[in-house]
């Protein structure tokens, strides 16, 4: 019984430091970084965000040029409506009132392919950043020997040491010295259908 006790413990005593040597975990070294801050002021950001800009007041004084017309045409036929008093309109006002919608229609699908075209210019743009910023995050991480890197909006209060944004910006602007600001054609869309 004593020598069954005795290796007992000797295998329980082989085990316990192994098991405290798996839990121990090494100090971790954050980093933070401000993604606001890296993308509003890396240089191609500056860039492209005011390309994405312009593209948006060009969409915004194009809407306003096709409604303008449209609107006055609108109030033009409303009056001629009203004017009949509930009698049906002759087929030249018909005809108006069709060749109204269809432009109304036209100038709705022009905008609605301009605004997708907005979006996916944007989705690119953003998808360029995240690309390159992948790769310089562990770069900046090895360099400043950190082993956590957090965004600044994930933490409540951080100390200034640890921001290491302008790291992140430094070699972003030499990662990616521009960005496009067109996206690519949008694939169309597949006809034909697997068997």
């Amino acid at each position: 019984m004593k020598k069954l006790l005795i290796s007992a413990s000797l295998a329980a005593s082989a085990v316990l430091p192994s098991a405290a040597q798996a839990q121990a975990i090494p100090p971790a070294i954050v980093a933070v970084v401000d993604l606001d801050k890296v993308t509003s002021q890396c240089t191609a950001c500056k860039t492209a965000l005011a390309a994405l800009r312009a593209q948006g007041q060009a969409y915004q004084t194009r809407e306003s040029a096709l409604a303008a017309p449209l609107q006055t045409e609108q109030q033009s036929l409303q009056t001629a409506v009203n004017a009949l008093n509930g009698k049906e309109p002759d087929a030249a006002l018909k005809a108006r009132i069709t060749a109204f919608q269809n432009k109304q229609q036209q100038g709705a699908t022009e905008l609605q392919r301009q605004q997708q075209q907005i979006q996916r210019n944007q989705q690119y743009v953003q998808k360029q950043i995240a690309d390159k910023l992948g790769p310089i995050y562990s770069q900046v991480m090895q360099r400043r020997g950190a082993t956590i890197m957090l965004e600044q909006g994930a933490t409540l209060a951080t100390a200034q040491s640890l921001d290491v944004s302008n790291d992140v910006i430094a070699a972003l602007n030499t990662a990616m010295p521009t960005i496009q600001t067109t996206a690519p054609a949008a694939p169309a869309a597949s006809t034909t259908q697997g068997r």
